[in-house]
C-alpha cells in the first residue's frame, strides 16, 4: 500500500494513534514529533519536586512497528498541498492521511507578567528549571486550584518541609470535585503546611509574587502557573475549522469537519461524546481519542463507516504527594459522585494508572478489537 499516514505529536494520542494506524492498515506512516523522547507529561510535578524520571527514547518505543520518526519542529501545514514543511530542515513531508495531535502548552499570555516571571510543569524543560528553582527554598505561589495546582502544591510541600507553599485559585480548591473530596483535600493540605487562598483571581505576575484583582499582593519568591493551556495556531493558520480556542473541530469519527483527510486528537482537538459534551484535555481521553481515530482510518480505509467515539468518564486520579492520593469516582459525564478513595490506597491506585498509560505506549491496542 502506498498510502502514506503522518501523525503530528507524539504524546499520549500521538504515540499511540502512530503504532496502532501501522499495525492496522499497512500504509507508511510518520510520526513527527519536537523531542526524540517521550514525556510523562502526568509526571512533570514529580519532576518538578526532584524525582528522577525514566528515560523513554521514541526510538525504542517505535521499534518494530514500521513507524519512521522525523524530530523536527512542525512549522507549517499546507493543507492544499497535504504537505507539513518543518524547522530543522525546512523540506515538506507530505500525507495522504493527517493525524493532529500537537498537544498543549501552558497559556502564560492570559495575564500580565506569567510569561517572563512564572514558572510551570506543562513540559520537562520547565520542570526542571523548576526543580532547579525550588531546590534554593523560599515561598512558593502555585497559582490554579484545580487537579494540576493540587498535585504541584501538595509534591511540593511534601518533597520539600521547609519550603512555604501557597496554592491561590479562582474558585474553590477543587471545584469540580465532591465535598466529601474538598474535606480530604483541605485535611492533606493542612497536614502539609500549604496556605489556600480561594476566590482570588491573579492579575498580574511579579518576580516576588502575584497580585490579586483588588490589589492585594501575595508575596513569594516562586510562581508556578498551574492553571489554564492554549494550542498551537498551526489548525488555524492551515485553515482547518477551529474552535475559538484554536482547537480543531472533528466530527463523532474525528475527522476534521472541513478537512476529511485530516483527524484531530487528543488537547489540540476538541472531541465530543455522543452527548455533545466536550471531552477535558487529560491523558484519560487523549488515549481513547487515539485509539479511536486509528480504528477510524482503517475502517475508512477498508470501505467500512467509521463508528462514532464511545466514551464516559470513571474517575479522575489526583496524586498528593508520593505517599498519598485522591480517587474522585465519577458520573459518565464526569461529574463527582460522592464516593472517593484516599491515603495510601489512592496513591497506589493512581500509580497502576500511570503506569499502565506506559503499558498503552509500548503496546496499544483497541478496546473490542481483535
Amino acid at each position: 500500500m502506498n498510502l502514506h499516514i503522518t501523525v503530528l505529536g507524539a504524546g499520549y494520542s500521538g504515540l499511540v494513534a502512530a503504532k496502532l494506524t501501522a499495525r492496522r492498515t499497512g500504509a507508511r506512516v510518520t510520526l513527527v514529533n519536537a523531542s526524540d523522547r517521550f514525556v510523562e507529561r502526568v509526571r512533570l510535578h514529580q519532576l518538578a519536586a526532584g524525582e528522577r524520571l525514566r528515560d523513554l527514547p521514541l526510538a525504542g518505543l517505535l521499534d518494530g512497528t514500521g513507524v519512521e520518526l522525523v524530530v523536527d519542529r512542525v512549522e507549517e501545514i499546507d493543507a492544499a498541498a497535504r504537505s507539513v514543511r518543518l524547522a530543522g530542515t525546512g523540506r515538506p513531508v507530505d500525507y495522504d492521511v493527517l493525524v493532529y495531535a500537537l498537544g498543549s502548552r501552558a497559556d502564560l499570555d492570559s495575564v500580565p507578567g506569567a510569561a517572563e516571571h512564572a514558572y510551570t510543569v506543562a513540559d520537562r524543560e520547565q520542570a526542571a528549571r523548576l526543580r532547579e528553582r525550588v531546590g534554593e527554598g523560599g515561598s512558593i505561589a502555585v497559582v490554579g486550584g484545580g487537579l494540576t495546582g493540587i498535585e504541584v502544591a501538595s509534591e511540593l510541600a511534601e518533597a520539600y518541609p521547609g519550603l512555604k507553599v501557597k496554592l491561590v485559585t479562582g474558585d474553590r480548591l477543587g471545584e469540580a470535585l465532591s465535598q466529601r473530596a474538598r474535606n480530604y483535600l483541605r485535611r492533606v493540605f493542612d497536614r502539609l503546611g500549604v496556605e489556600v487562598r480561594e476566590n482570588a483571581r491573579v492579575t498580574e505576575v511579579r518576580p516576588d509574587g502575584v497580585v490579586l484583582d483588588g490589589g492585594h499582593h501575595v508575596g513569594a519568591d516562586t510562581v508556578v502557573w498551574a492553571t489554564g493551556f492554549r494550542v498551537s495556531n498551526l489548525a488555524r493558520r492551515a485553515g482547518f475549522a477551529v474552535d475559538d480556542h484554536g482547537r480543531m473541530i472533528v466530527d463523532e469519527a474525528l475527522r476534521s469537519v472541513s478537512h476529511p483527510e485530516v483527524y484531530g486528537i487528543g488537547d489540540a482537538a476538541a472531541v465530543r461524546r455522543a452527548t455533545g459534551q466536550e471531552l477535558r484535555m487529560a491523558c484519560a481521553t487523549g488515549i481513547p481519542a487515539a485509539q479511536q481515530a486509528a480504528r477510524a482510518i482503517a475502517d475508512g480505509l477498508a470501505g467500512r463507516s467509521p463508528r462514532p467515539l464511545r466514551f464516559r468518564y470513571l474517575n479522575q486520579c489526583i496524586s498528593l504527594g508520593r505517599r498519598d492520593g485522591l480517587i474522585q469516582f465519577v458520573h459518565a459525564d464526569d461529574s463527582p459522585r460522592e464516593a472517593v478513595l484516599t491515603g495510601r490506597p489512592a496513591a497506589l491506585y493512581k500509580e497502576a494508572i500511570v503506569l499502565g498509560t506506559i503499558l498503552a505506549m509500548r503496546h496499544p491496542f483497541i478496546p473490542g478489537s481483535a
